[in-house]
């Protein structure tokens, strides 16, 4: 949910004078009674007190059985949903509510009826539920990470077709290749961050903004007035999970046939929606809408009306000229090429630039912690470096609260040896080596050597760098790995497999080294063991690289149209991914008239909006657009952005009307049309494969076009 930070108000000295007193003989007694008050405040708002007569299990009575089942379950859900936002527009928010929310409830569901039965044998503790979180979101990671919609599924002839570059290598889609790969790819990023975990969470104590929230709404759901709430939420978006449900069940009456159905509804005319201006009325990004930040929906829809609204038309009038007129509208010849590489170009220019920023952030501040002196403060936009004390004062270690001391001695309590993460490094990594030339005969084993020495140094900086700012640039690392390698290996050795396969190489080391890391500060600030997040993240990881492969093979072979521009599953990124190896390994010289400069204009164009946000103040800074957002529909289309829209116009309705309640359940509810629309997918997916079809196809006509239908008909 978006809420300002406040900071609980200090008590402000009132005048003495006209009471009598002198304030230099009472400002003793004024701090005296300050300290208390404060010292009162802390007690009143100590979180582990609450919880200080509660035993805390060890670390294997942790990992229980239930938590298990339940997080399988769960996985499923959730990798069906983040692999329906991976093929449609790439968009994916933070589920880690819905992961703690649901987890919550399926047991204690489960212990009430036990308890109930007389069978219950250890209840529902806040280090099961932190424990469920953790299997549940790095399973689903591995739908995002492992590449379905963006590197992996890149390879593909499919998507290859749509490139013009076959002959460049094709590696489709199996499902024994793609979990082997995953297996092999997906836990050394695990091993790389095992050692620093001490330094990251106690000594720099880094802020992980996703893994902190987390572990508030965890520790709130186990005091009873949470738990009450907890209740409530889970009531709400049950009923939102089936009203989009049944919906999407719904709409899917009307979709027996091509651009059929309430998906391409003309909302504001058929000239609008001829370039993709129309409501969709999908739940899911509805959902999303309420989820995501105001700045990004606006900044979407704000790429959309430039791409599609201004910039399209106008090119589409060069055909002849810039471009041949006879080409297919999928060809990269054409006016595909200006919408695929312009928006690669603002990514490129987007991503150097944060790049760049949270590196340079990062180092300065760990000089800063390594110094000692100062302690580094950043926000996702704007970055600082603010000095805790006065600096002409002597310095002094600040006295740690309860809630510090207590969650400070269960964590150092269960120690990870350090030759076990090295070990399980440098074995996992030889096996990788060894393995991996013999899936993609272009990644040569050099190239995974090279890529294996530099990934530790690099999942740091990554690990570090969401500490501060609660931002991962794992595809921004994975886009690196494209370049670097493609270019190494060049287009006679297969360059362009080469660099897709050294992008997911990289992707999942830095992805799950973040991931690991934001775990344990979940776990720190629950008391959850580190021993139980590694075994929870490595279980986890192992549920999503077999279930995610399944889940997208459910889609691979239900819609044979997936990946296809203007489908119900386009798979934008993997197109995008696909033009990226191809930049990096043959250049620009295959690209249409006037096509180069304009992607030089808009990569230089991202970078200026950021310096310009950075640049201002945050009360300012806040409204300029995010020009990684503005590029998504630059390919797609501006329909879900309007989707979104409405979804932030909805919440911002509800914090006008009623803002305790929007803040309560607004989750919950974008939760409910997530889910039910996402888990949706699964019986589509089945209906397709057994071959039956909706019944009816609803289709909007202009006039002429429908005089011509009724023309024909009658001559029939």
């Amino acid at each position: 949910m978006r809420k300002a930070c406040l900071n609980p108000d200090r008590v402000v000295e009132h005048e003495l004078q006209e009471a009598g007193f002198s304030p230099e003989s009472e400002k003793a007694t004024n701090k005296h009674h300050e300290e208390e008050e404060e010292e009162e405040e802390e007690e009143e708002e100590s979180v582990e007190k609450i919880f200080e007569s509660r035993e805390v299990p060890s670390w294997t009575k942790q990992l229980t059985l239930r938590a298990f089942v339940v997080s399988f379950v769960l996985s499923i859900l959730f990798s069906f949903i983040v692999m329906k936002l991976n093929l449609t527009t790439g968009i994916i928010p933070s589920l880690n509510v819905s992961a703690g929310l649901l987890g919550f409830f399926f047991v204690k569901t489960w212990t009430k009826m036990l308890h109930r039965s007389g069978y219950l044998k250890q209840p529902f503790t806040r280090q099961e539920n932190t424990v469920i979180q953790t299997c549940v979101v790095a399973s689903s990671g591995i739908a995002f990470s492992g590449g379905f919609g963006t590197y992996l599924f890149g390879m593909s002839e499919r998507i290859a077709k749509q490139s013009g570059d076959v002959a460049r290598g094709v590696k489709n889609p199996s499902l024994g290749w793609i979990i082997g790969f995953l297996f092999v790819v997906s836990f050394l990023g695990l091993f790389s961050v095992v050692p620093l975990r001490k330094i990251m969470v106690i000594d720099f104590k880094l802020t992980y903004p996703s893994g902190t929230a987390t572990a508030h709404l965890i520790n709130s759901f186990h005091t009873p007035q949470g738990a009450k709430l907890a209740k409530k939420q889970v009531r709400v978006l049950g009923k939102f999970f089936s009203f989009s449900f049944l919906w999407s069940f719904f709409q899917w009456f009307f979709t027996g046939g091509e651009n059929c159905g309430f998906s391409n509804f003309p909302t504001f005319g058929l000239k609008a929606y001829q370039y993709k201006f129309y409501f969709d009325f999908s739940a899911t990004y509805v959902g999303v809408g309420m989820i995501c930040p105001y700045i990004i929906n606006i900044s979407v829809l704000l790429g959309g009306i430039l791409s599609w609204g201004i910039m399209w038309p106008l090119i589409e009038t060069k055909k002849g000229d810039w471009f041949p007129a006879d080409v297919e509208p999928s060809s990269m010849h054409g006016l595909q090429a200006y919408k695929v590489f312009i928006a690669v170009a603002i990514i490129l220019g987007d991503g150097l630039y944060n790049f760049c920023k949270v590196l340079s952030r990062t180092l300065s501040g760990l000089f800063v912690q390594l110094r000692g002196t100062t302690t580094p403060s950043f926000s996702r936009r704007s970055f600082t470096v603010q000095e805790e004390e006065d600096p002409h004062a002597s310095p002094q270690t600040p006295k740690e609260s309860y809630d510090d001391q207590r969650r400070t001695r269960f964590f150092l309590k269960d120690q990870i040896p350090t030759w076990f993460a090295v070990g399980g490094y440098i074995t996992i990594s030889a096996a990788s080596t060894a393995i991996l030339p013999y899936m993609f005969h272009q990644l040569r084993w050099y190239y995974i050597l090279v890529i294996y020495i530099c990934a530790p140094v690099l999942a740091f900086c990554n690990a570090y760098g969401a500490g501060l700012t609660d931002w991962s640039l794992a595809s921004t690392y994975g886009k690196l790995a494209i370049f670097t390698i493609g270019a190494w290996a060049g287009s006679e050795h297969g360059g362009m497999l080469a660099g897709l396969a050294a992008c997911g190489v990289m992707m999942n080391i830095v992805s799950t080294a973040s991931d690991l890391t934001q775990d344990f500060k979940t776990g720190y600030l629950t008391l959850s063991s580190p021993k139980s997040m590694f075994v929870s993240q490595v279980i986890g990881t192992a549920m999503g690289c077999v279930v995610s492969p399944c889940v997208f093979w459910l889609f691979y072979k239900a819609f044979e149209d997936l990946g296809i521009p203007n489908s119900e599953y386009p798979a934008p990124f993997a197109t995008v991914y696909r033009s990226m190896a191809k930049l990096g390994v043959e250049g620009v010289a295959s690209l249409p008239r006037e096509c180069l400069v304009l992607c030089y204009a808009f990569f230089s164009v991202a970078i200026l909006v950021n310096i310009v946000k950075d640049s201002l103040p945050s009360r300012w800074g806040r409204f300029v657009p995010l020009p990684m957002a503005m590029a998504i529909p630059f390919f797609l289309g501006p329909y879900f952005a309007i989707d979104m829209c409405v979804g932030s116009l909805v919440l911002f309705v509800w914090e006008r009307v009623d803002a305790a309640k929007a803040e309560a359940f607004g989750t919950a509810v974008a939760s409910g049309l997530i889910c039910g629309d996402g888990i949706w997918s699964f019986p589509s997916s089945v209906l397709a494969i057994a071959g039956v079809n909706p019944p009816v196809c609803m289709k909007f006509l202009s006039a002429a076009t429908n005089s011509r239908v009724d023309s024909f008909l009658k001559r029939s």
